[in-house]
C-alpha cells in the first residue's frame, strides 16, 4: 500500500512535498553527483544542501511554493526536487518566480522531470494564481532547455549570469517564461 507522506499535490507518477529533515542525506547524495551537477559552479557540500533545504522549508512556510522534494508514488522514494524559488539577483527580469528541476541521474530519461515540471506550472497558475513563471539554464545545458521547450515554455533571450561572471563556460545563459493566461 502507498503511503501518503502528506503530498501537496502529484502528478501521475510524482509526489510533491514540503521537505523533511530525513531529506538531507539523500539529497546531498544527489548533489554529490558530479553528472548530475554538471552544469553549476561546484558541487554543494552537505551543510550547503542542509541550508538549502532548510531555505526552500522556509519558502513553503512563507510563500506556500518551493523546490518541492518530489518521490516516486510507487515506492516513496525520493528522487529529487521540481518547483519554485524566488530569484532576486540583478537581472532584467528579476525578482521572480523561477521553475526548477533536480532529479537523481538513475531516474533521467524516465521524463519525470517533464511530467513534474508540466503539473508544477499547473499548480502555479491553478492553484497559486501566479502571473508568470520563468526558467532559466546555462545555454549549454539543452537537456533543461529541452525540458522547457517540452513544457511548453518560451524562449526569451539569452543573458550573462550575474552570479556566474567567473564561470565563462556557464555565463551566458537562457530565459524561458510561460504566462498564465487563464485569468
Amino acid at each position: 500500500m502507498k503511503e501518503n507522506k502528506g503530498y501537496i499535490f502529484t502528478s501521475d507518477r510524482l509526489g510533491f512535498r514540503n521537505w523533511s529533515l530525513s531529506d538531507i542525506e539523500k539529497m546531498h547524495e544527489i548533489n554529490s553527483d558530479p553528472e548530475v551537477m554538471e552544469f553549476f559552479p561546484s558541487i554543494p557540500t552537505k551543510e550547503q544542501t542542509t541550508e538549502f533545504i532548510k531555505r526552500m522549508t522556509k519558502q513553503f512556510e512563507d510563500k506556500g511554493f518551493c523546490y518541492f522534494a518530489v518521490d516516486k508514488l510507487e515506492n516513496n522514494e525520493f528522487i529529487g526536487f521540481i518547483g519554485f524559488s524566488e530569484q532576486t539577483y540583478e537581472a532584467d527580469f528579476t525578482p521572480c518566480i523561477d521553475i526548477g528541476w533536480r532529479i537523481k541521474s538513475s531516474e533521467w530519461n524516465k521524463g519525470f522531470a517533464t511530467e513534474g515540471a508540466k503539473k508544477c506550472l499547473d499548480y502555479a497558475f491553478e492553484t497559486l494564481k501566479l502571473k508568470e513563471v520563468y526558467s532559466v539554464a546555462p545555454k549549454i545545458n539543452l537537456k533543461s532547455e529541452h525540458i522547457m521547450i517540452k513544457i511548453g515554455m518560451k524562449k526569451q533571450y539569452k543573458f550573462e549570469h550575474p552570479l556566474l561572471k567567473d564561470h565563462n563556460e556557464l555565463e551566458t545563459c537562457i530565459l524561458y517564461k510561460s504566462s498564465n493566461f487563464q485569468e
